[in-house]
């Protein structure tokens, strides 16, 4: 962890306040004056500011149903950003925390957020194959007679514009069909590529109109639009290198 993340994470300070400290030479790592915020540090280090030690405080770790139209950014855009939901809850240092699989500014659903990159790292990390569900609406509907086939293809792995590798095999299921075919469907994805979704469907000569993530490994969406909660114990664990490579 940067040494200036440490601080945040330790005091009240802001990443700015932080780095004057460091710069006004306030802090030591080991016995040693350090200058540089990026200098990399472990919680197992001895960190004193201004002669006191410091530790780290327990990482939180939080699911947000994100709106359409807000932004997975930690400030405002075009559009206001996820973290005002937090901000009016009366969270404060929202600074320090991160989107752990970002959204759209047009799609909703799940967000995890959190302060804890190795966490956050093992969740995006393309070696443990983390799944992610989507329910997709799509522009074009399919007939029932050509879904199988899609099924297939898509577990096959679909071909993106200017991308030499075929896509991770993809499941592809029916949510809701109308009188023109299957026009609402459910789309896991073990990959975070970028507008994955959208163009595995636009490869195939559809177009996304909506787009909402259900899931993410093993924690499921389960609170209104605009609405955060904390992640249980086991919603946590369930990203762990050890669970991961079981799943």
């Amino acid at each position: 962890m940067r040494l200036d993340k440490f601080i945040c994470k330790s005091t009240d300070l802001t990443r700015d306040q932080a780095i004057a400290e460091i710069g006004s030479a306030q802090v030591t790592v080991n016995g040693v004056v350090i200058l540089e915020p990026a200098t990399q540090v472990h919680e197992d280090n001895s960190i004193l500011l201004a002669g006191s030690p410091l530790s780290l405080r327990p990482s939180r770790y939080m699911m947000l149903h994100k709106p359409l139209h807000t932004l997975s950014s930690n400030v405002d855009g075009d559009y206001p950003s996820v973290m005002n939901i937090l901000i009016q809850a009366g969270f404060d240092k929202v600074c320090d925390l991160h989107i752990t699989g970002r959204l759209d500014a047009d799609t909703t659903g799940l967000m995890l957020i959190t302060d804890d990159g190795r966490w956050s790292f093992n969740i995006i990390n393309p070696k443990y194959l983390c799944s992610k569900r989507y329910r997709v609406t799509l522009r074009d509907a399919i007939a029932p007679s050509q879904f199988e086939q899609l099924v297939e293809r898509f577990a096959k792995g679909i071909a993106l514009p200017g991308e030499a590798k075929l896509t991770l095999p993809a499941k592809l299921e029916a949510v809701s069909c109308g009188a023109g075919g299957i026009n609402e469907v459910h789309l896991t994805i073990q990959e975070g590529r970028y507008h994955q979704v959208k163009r595995m469907f636009a490869a195939i000569g559809n177009r996304v109109n909506g787009l909402h993530r259900e899931s993410i490994g093993a924690v499921t969406l389960d609170i209104p639009v605009g609405e955060w909660r904390y992640l249980s114990a086991d919603e946590v664990n369930s990203f762990t290198v050890e669970q991961l490579s079981l799943d």
